[in-house]
């Protein structure tokens, strides 16, 4: 089974690729009107740090930006969209050695773009996110459900006209976050 979703994985990922392959990537790398999806991943954790709790499953990363507005002769723009991501966290404690965190993070984000070389989109950012927990086994040295806002810097890189790379520094999920993107 997992081997058919890798290759599964395998020929959507050639196919968005080779669609879109261009020796020349775009000028811009945003701009008013555009729209980029991100996946990815992170490393790290905010949420259970010094808590008695490690990864179980490595934040899944989603988001969705949209360009709202072109500055500095479509060298800068601003964007707003959502941001959502997934984890697990397991206990160390020997007590409680079956208990789980599910963690899911959503929230608005807005974004400002400013790109200082070819196919480089650097940007900074806030989210306006709420931490929705759920406990296989309660604990008090976690909170519950509750705000989450974030602040972080960010870069993608194109690769073609449509698809690139994106990493991400600040406080969402998870201090450090990459992926993929892809913009239309």
């Amino acid at each position: 089974m997992g081997n058919n979703l890798f290759t599964k994985v395998s020929i959507v990922f050639l196919a968005l690729v080779g669609f879109n392959y261009s020796a020349f990537a775009q000028e811009e790398v945003i701009n008013q009107g555009n729209m980029i999806i991100n996946a990815g991943i992170g490393a790290g954790n905010w949420i259970t740090d010094n808590k008695g709790y490690s990864v179980t499953l490595f934040p899944i990363v989603g988001s969705f930006e949209y360009g709202l507005l072109d500055l500095f002769d479509s060298r800068g723009a601003i964007g707003i969209g959502g941001y959502v991501s997934y984890t697990i966290f397991g206990s160390k404690s020997i007590i409680a050695a079956n208990a789980n965190v599910s963690d899911l993070i959503l929230g608005p984000r807005a974004m400002f773009h400013y790109q200082f070389m070819k196919n480089l989109d650097t940007y900074a950012g806030i989210m306006l996110g709420y931490d929705i927990k759920s406990y296989t086994h309660p604990d008090i040295n976690l909170p519950g459900s509750q705000f989450y806002p974030g602040i972080f810097v960010g870069a993608r890189y194109y690769i073609t006209n449509n698809f690139g790379f994106w990493a991400e520094a600040g406080r969402n999920t998870a201090p450090i976050e990459v992926g993929v993107c892809y913009i239309f």
